[in-house]
């Protein structure tokens, strides 16, 4: 620092370089203005975590309750099971196009109103969940569980919304303490299904409504926590904070999928983000969505099969700060490498799991989560930073999409293969998505600026 420099400027320009996105805004970082000096940038990323922490654990807690028992009362509405997936269905497709019109939203206005929307619109879909079942409609069930995925679209985008103001060695941690509160609630959802019936009843509503009312309260508060506290709005903070370095402002063109067409062809980190993201997401739904009914065949209780879902769960998210944290100190890459070997690991495992109750197949769904948490954590922080900041948003946006459509088709391809050659089978054929992981964290990996450094910059330029 120059002897005459006012030690708030240069702090100013390195935190704007940060911010910017990328080499370019780096540079620019130590020749720019103090709009937003460091202290202030810390202040509005501690904020936004912890709101985005609070409103993960009641839009967490709403989709889980809800998914409980929305198959239970599409069967009790329809008098069949033959159709009851499709609310769970529903809810998938719905999640995976509200990610990109929500992430379009937030290019253009900023994280608050793109997260709160999606959670009014989620509890919008819980609250016509209610009225389903006192009327006995399937399409008003179908209509509101396709809503209720606005809400888990938004607690999808939150973990995005975590890196925007984060320094490139916490990225990784932000983005994973957002994961990480998802764990409240799955572990209290479920738990509280009980409880909520009986508030039902005491309103004279169907017990299986009250699931959703428990969703729609919850969605509710996280929508005003939101918009009252993400302010400043932590990406419209990064974009000012770029600008105010003299990074360079590109005029959008073309419509939002050309661009995001243009920046995965451009840039193998955001490729192989995306890749590893959507597979990861894949394998992930392929055998959990399975592994109930394997050990059903072999005579296991429900009570056993909850205790293995919910030692799934718990891999999922519960380790999400250490997975952040290795993330952070390692790179992004070898941790979604290590992640696939994991995966490697689960189906195993599973793969050679006895039908019924085993310590293998507990072992194996536990390894599951932990392999997934890896993954998405790391590709997530991955293709994040190496977006440009300009069309972020729409990327983050669509890599939600691919990964949600994805899924959805493992899910659908899981149930033939299983039915048609067993769960051993359905564990190879996971594995052969997890060797498209192993590829694109190659690629990534091999590619100029493949390993990140706590002392180096971001990927995006």
């Amino acid at each position: 620092m120059r002897a005459s420099e006012n030690p708030a400027s240069a702090t100013g320009r390195r935190v704007a370089g940060w911010v910017s996105g990328g080499a370019a805004g780096f540079a620019h970082g130590f020749a720019g203005g103090v709009r937003w000096p460091d202290h202030r940038i810390e202040k509005v990323q501690r904020r936004a975590l912890w709101t985005l922490v609070t409103t993960q654990s009641l839009g967490g807690l709403g989709i889980t309750i809800g998914i409980a028992v929305a198959a239970i009362l599409a069967e009790d509405i329809l008098g069949s099971p033959d159709l009851a997936g499709l609310a769970m269905t529903m809810q998938v497709l719905g999640a995976a196009v509200a990610s990109m019109l929500l992430a379009h939203l937030m290019g253009k206005r900023g994280r608050r109103p793109g997260l709160a929307l999606g959670y009014l619109l989620g509890a919008t879909g819980a609250l016509l969940c209610v009225v389903a079942g006192v009327v006995d409609s399937f399409a008003t069930l179908l209509v509101g569980a396709t809503l209720l995925g606005f809400t888990a679209a938004a607690n999808a985008q939150s973990r995005y919304a975590a890196t925007d103001l984060a320094k490139p060695e916490r990225r990784a941690s932000s983005l994973s303490l957002v994961v990480w509160a998802t764990t409240v609630g799955a572990v209290a959802g479920p738990n509280l299904v009980g409880v909520a019936g009986g508030v039902a009843r005491g309103l004279d509503l169907p017990p299986l409504t009250g699931a959703f009312l428990f969703a729609l309260v919850g969605m509710l508060a996280s929508a005003v926590i939101i918009a009252v506290f993400l302010r400043p709005d932590p990406l419209l903070v990064a974009r000012e904070a770029a600008v105010d370095v003299g990074a360079r402002t590109v005029v959008l063109t073309g419509t939002t999928w050309s661009r995001v067409i243009e920046v995965v062809r451009t840039r193998v980190h955001v490729a192989s983000g995306v890749a590893a993201l959507a597979l990861a997401h894949a394998v992930m739904v392929a055998v959990m969505v399975m592994t109930p009914l394997h050990m059903h065949h072999g005579g296991a209780e429900l009570e056993i099969i909850g205790v293995v879902i919910s030692a799934h769960v718990l891999g999922m998210f519960a380790f999400a700060p250490l997975v952040g944290w290795a993330a952070d100190r390692l790179g992004r890459v070898p941790v979604i490498m290590s992640g696939a070997a994991v995966l490697f690991g689960s189906l195993a495992m599973s793969g050679t799991s006895p039908a019924g109750a085993s310590w293998q197949i507990g072992g194996g769904l536990f390894l599951l989560g932990l392999g997934w948490s890896m993954c998405t954590v790391a590709a997530s922080t991955l293709l994040s930073e190496a977006a440009p900041i300009d069309s972020r948003t729409d990327v983050q946006g669509a890599a939600d999409l691919v990964m949600g459509l994805v899924a959805a088709a493992a899910g659908a391809a899981a149930g033939l293969v299983m039915g048609m050659l067993g769960f051993v089978a359905l564990n190879v054929f996971a594995a052969l998505l997890v060797t498209g992981i192993v590829t694109a964290s190659e690629f990534a990996r091999r590619a100029p600026g493949g390993r990140f450094t706590p002392d180096g910059e971001p990927l995006a330029l």
